[in-house]
């Protein structure tokens, strides 16, 4: 069967032709649907994050996947049925966090990634899954099944955050999404449609026209353009913020959300940025958090129950927002286009197969 990898000293994805994957006892057959392209994959072809499998010469990319069962094996699915995989799993056998269904919380050496991080990923026409890492979802999301993994991560990241002000009663009524990306936009809806957030607000870094700032006007929200609005100034020339949502891998936002939340405000931090080096004044930073009640959450991953809800979330999306965020789907011959980066593009995938409802 054909795949989508990188090679090992190379840094473009090319076609590989490999085996077609047999289920294991406990795993099912899929045939890939659509794979999403995202931020990691770009770092994963460039070398600059993840690890090849022991002893591979390529990495099948891909982790944002869904697909049809096509041999449900000894799993609780029918062949038919419309699955997405999670991304984690166990490298030595299971261990304490996959056993209590937590493996998003594992620390590193204690899990592989699909398609990132010493697995092999889904960018192919088939690959298995065990059962208990394959999440149904409606026929009705079937060709935009691949945004749940992305949706899945927003999921934990505003749970964590809600978490951290259990302890008394918390009344968010604003929220600023840093990032215009995929990521950002697919968080600012769900913020819209599950939350009771009276104002929203999406930073980023684009020029008028742009398909982004059209879809974060489309959901209500207000565009804050970085260039003219620094993060620690959104505070005087908006408000402070109850909740912030940190989509951009830029170091220093993590420390210019502190002075842009409310008092009792959280931010989820999910960007991952390289070294860097630069001053802070850490005192006032230190006093402002303790004094205002503030907190900061990191968030990585998701399991099987965000997925879960990130599939409420994702039937509940708006057809027009996914017919804007979705930017490009291309056949396995044309799969370089869904990897070109420009200020057009928003979300891209590569389509492995069509989608047919079988009776």
């Amino acid at each position: 069967m054909q795949a989508i990898a990188v090679e090992r000293g190379s840094n473009r994805p090319v076609v590989v032709e490999t085996e077609r994957p047999v289920p294991a006892a406990g795993e099912a057959l899929v045939r890939t649907l659509r794979v999403g392209v995202d931020g990691t994959d770009h770092e994963v072809i460039a070398g600059g994050h993840g690890e090849f499998p022991v002893g591979e010469e390529h990495l099948v990319l891909g982790h944002e996947a869904v697909g049809v069962v096509e041999d449900a094996g000894d799993t609780r699915f029918s062949r038919g049925d419309v699955v997405v995989p999670t991304v984690r799993r166990p490298p030595d056998g299971p261990n304490e966090y996959f056993r209590r269904g937590e493996p998003d919380m594992a620390p590193e050496g204690a899990y592989h990634e699909r398609g990132i991080s010493g697995a092999h990923g889904f960018m192919a026409e088939y690959f298995t899954s065990p059962g208990e890492s394959l999440v149904a979802v409606p026929e009705s999301v079937a060709e935009v099944g691949f945004l749940l993994e992305p949706l899945s991560v927003a999921e934990k990241a505003v749970e964590l955050a809600v978490a951290s002000r259990s302890s008394f009663t918390w009344e968010p009524e604003s929220a600023l999404v840093l990032g215009n990306g995929s990521l950002g936009l697919l968080t600012l809806a769900m913020l819209r449609d599950q939350f009771d957030f009276e104002r929203l607000y999406c930073l980023g870094r684009r020029d008028r026209p742009d398909p982004t700032i059209d879809v974060i006007e489309g959901l209500g929200a207000t565009y804050v353009d970085s260039r003219a609005t620094p993060l620690a100034d959104v505070p005087s020339a908006h408000e402070p913020m109850d909740l912030v949502f940190e989509a951009t891998g830029y170091a220093k936002h993590a420390f210019e959300t502190i002075r842009a939340l409310a008092p009792n405000g959280v931010g989820a931090l999910l960007g991952v940025p390289n070294a860097w080096e630069f001053e802070v004044d850490g005192g006032t930073l230190h006093r402002d958090f303790v004094l205002h009640n503030k907190a900061l959450v990191g968030s990585v991953n998701s399991n099987v129950r965000h997925f879960e809800a990130a599939t409420d979330a994702l039937a509940a999306l708006p057809a027009w927002f996914r017919d804007a965020v979705v930017t490009g789907v291309y056949d396995l011959p044309d799969f370089e286009a869904a990897f070109d980066d420009d200020d057009t593009t928003i979300k891209t995938a590569v389509q492995f197969s069509a989608y047919e409802e079988r009776r």
